[in-house]
C-alpha cells in the first residue's frame, strides 16, 4: 500500500516556525512597538548578525521572502541600463516568475555545473562584453549573483568566492549572494565560507529565514558603503517594508542570539546522507554531489511518479528515460519520516 501523500520532502518551508521563535512571538504579541523596523528587537537582532559576521559596520535589514529580497536588492544595486549576472540555474533566471525582469533588469545568464558558475567564466563575459564595440547598446553587467548552497545543493568554496570577488572587483561591480538556504551550508561539514567571510567577499548578501526555522524573512547584510544610502526607500517601493517589523526582527534575535542558526539545520544534513545512502545502496545513481540537504536522485518514471506522490519528491529534469527528482530536508524533519522513507526505499 502507498503510502499517503505528507509533503514530508518536498522542500524545506513545509513547516511553520522553531518552537523557540513561536514562544517569543505569543510572550511578546501585546507589546506595542514602533513600526518598520525601528523597534528594540530589529535593533538587538541587527546588532547580532553584525557580531556573528564581525562586521559592526553592516546595514541590516529585514525583508519577507526570498524573490521580494532578491528583487529588491538588484534593483537597488543596479543602474537602470544594468543586469545582474547569474548562473542559468539561478533562482533568480528560473524560479522568479521574470521579477528580476519587472524590476527593469536582465537576468544575464551563464553556463553552470550543478548550479555553479566560476570566476573564469565570469571575466570571460565581462571581456567579451567590453570587446563589443557596440556595448553601449547592449544590457551592461552590473552586478554577480550567486547561491549558497546552490539550487543544486552544492556549495562554492571560500577560495572559489574570492575568485568570484577578484572579478568584480576588477570591473567595479557588486557581487551579491542569496543566502536562502545558507542554514544549511554553515551546518555542512564541506563548508569553508563563514559569514565573517561573507561580510568580507560580498558587497551584499542575505541571510534565509523562511526555509531555515523562521515563520518568514530574510536578513539582508550589505557591507559596501556604497549601497547602504537609501535602501530603504528602496524596500518601501517595492512592498518590502513590513509596518509590523518587530515580527522579523524578534525571529532573527531568536535565531542569532545563541547560535541556534548555525545549529538548527544540522539534523537536516545528516537525514539527507541517510536517505541519499538508502537509495545508492539499491544501485540509484545521483545527478551531482550535493552535500547539502537538497538531493537528486535519478529515478526511472514509474519510481520517480511513486516518490512523488507517497513523500513529495519534485520532479527536477528529464536525464534520458528516467527521471531527476529532488527530495529536501528540513530543519524540522523528523528521524520517524527519514525511517519511514527509507524503508518504502528498501522495503524488506
Amino acid at each position: 500500500m502507498e503510502t499517503q501523500h505528507e509533503l514530508y520532502f518536498a522542500s524545506d518551508y513545509m513547516e511553520g516556525a522553531h518552537p523557540a521563535i513561536i514562544q517569543r512571538l505569543v510572550q511578546t504579541n501585546m507589546e506595542q512597538t514602533s513600526g518598520y523596523g525601528t523597534d528594540e528587537y530589529c535593533e538587538r537582532a541587527r546588532s547580532l548578525i553584525r557580531k556573528a559576521c564581525e562586521c559592526p559596520e553592516a546595514a541590516v535589514h529585514f525583508l519577507v521572502g526570498g524573490t521580494q529580497t532578491n528583487a529588491t536588492v538588484i534593483d537597488a544595486l543596479l543602474n537602470r541600463y544594468e543586469g545582474v549576472i547569474a548562473a542559468q540555474t539561478g533562482h533568480v533566471a528560473v524560479h522568479e516568475a521574470g521579477a528580476i525582469e519587472f524590476g527593469g533588469h536582465k537576468v544575464l545568464t551563464l553556463a553552470c555545473d550543478k548550479g555553479k558558475i566560476t570566476a573564469a567564466s565570469v571575466k570571460r563575459y565581462l571581456q567579451d562584453f567590453y570587446a563589443d564595440g557596440n556595448y553601449e547598446h547592449m544590457v551592461h553587467p552590473g552586478m554577480v549573483y550567486i547561491s549558497q548552497p546552490t539550487e543544486y545543493g552544492t556549495l562554492y568554496t571560500k577560495q572559489e568566492m574570492s575568485a568570484i570577488n577578484a572579478v568584480c572587483r576588477e570591473y567595479h561591480i557588486p557581487l551579491y549572494v542569496d543566502g536562502a538556504r545558507l542554514a544549511y551550508a554553515l551546518a555542512c561539514k564541506e563548508n569553508d565560507v563563514t559569514l565573517a567571510d561573507l561580510a568580507t567577499l560580498c558587497d551584499a548578501f542575505y541571510i534565509g529565514g523562511t526555509k531555515c526555522g523562521a515563520l518568514f524573512g530574510e536578513a539582508v547584510i550589505i557591507t559596501n558603503d556604497l549601497y547602504k544610502e537609501h535602501f530603504r526607500a528602496m524596500m518601501k517601493r517595492g512592498g518590502g517594508l513590513l509596518a509590523k517589523g518587530r515580527l522579523l526582527g524578534i525571529q532573527f534575535e531568536v535565531l542569532l542570539r545563541d547560535g541556534l542558526y548555525q545549529r538548527i539545520c544540522a539534523a537536516a544534513i545528516d537525514y539527507a546522507r541517510d536517505i541519499r545512502a538508502a537509495f545508492a545502496a539499491q544501485g540509484v545513481d545521483f545527478y551531482g554531489a550535493s552535500t547539502t540537504n537538497q538531493q537528486f536522485p535519478i529515478l526511472a518514471r514509474e519510481q520517480a511518479d511513486y516518490f512523488r506522490r507517497a513523500f513529495g519528491f519534485a520532479y527536477w529534469q528529464a536525464h534520458g528515460d528516467r527521471h531527476v527528482v529532488r527530495y529536501c530536508t528540513s530543519w524540522a524533519t523528523t528521524a520517524e519520516e527519514v525511517r519511514e522513507l527509507i524503508a518504502a526505499i528498501a522495503p524488506k
